[in-house]
């Protein structure tokens, strides 16, 4: 009886053991597909962006011929929701087809880096080339899109707007209106 209740324990002892093994093999298996997400989504972001470092110097320096006029932002607001929103999201925050365009990159980035971003695409990404758009057009946009400001982060997320959060575009400058 004695070798039975010895077996009994030998035979629990083994199937915690084991069954603790799997637990922790399970919990790597979580943690490393977590971090190689987090590594993806670092690489992905990095892609979105690495573009804007590739505009010549010369583009880069261009300034915005129409920041000055009053009814750009409304009217590259509805160029945007036109052509843009589409893969860009309503708000340019974004979707499964292209980058946030309220990203601190695109939102630091000069106007005409943002101009010759939009007139040369980026095809490899599924950016088409928008240089048959009128040149005027294309700087109401780049004007509409630099009106959005970055995307603040949220206290709670660490990205992303909160529920709370404004993501109208920030007021105009005194003497500037939004309104065609």
């Amino acid at each position: 009886m004695k070798k039975t209740i010895s077996r009994l324990h030998l035979s629990i002892l083994m199937t915690s053991v084991v069954a603790g093994f799997l637990a922790l093999s399970v919990s790597l298996a979580f943690a490393q597909h977590e971090d190689s997400d987090a590594m993806e989504n670092d690489h992905l972001h990095h892609h979105h962006y690495a573009q804007l470092a590739k505009v010549p110097e010369k583009a880069r320096l261009l300034r915005n011929p129409l920041e000055s006029d009053a009814n750009t932002t409304a009217a590259g607001r509805k160029l945007f929701e036109q052509h843009c929103a589409e893969c860009h999201g309503d708000t340019a925050e974004g979707g499964k087809k292209a980058p946030n365009l309220r990203a601190e990159e695109v939102q630091e980035a000069t106007p005409g880096t943002l101009f010759w971003i939009l007139t040369n695409g980026v095809v490899r990404r599924g950016m088409p080339v928008w240089s048959k758009l009128p040149e005027p057009q294309r700087w109401q946009i780049v004007t509409y899109l630099k009106s959005l400001g970055p995307q603040q982060k949220s206290h709670d997320e660490g990205e992303g707007p909160s529920k709370t959060e404004h993501t109208q575009p920030r007021p105009l400058p005194r003497g500037r209106s939004q309104n065609p």
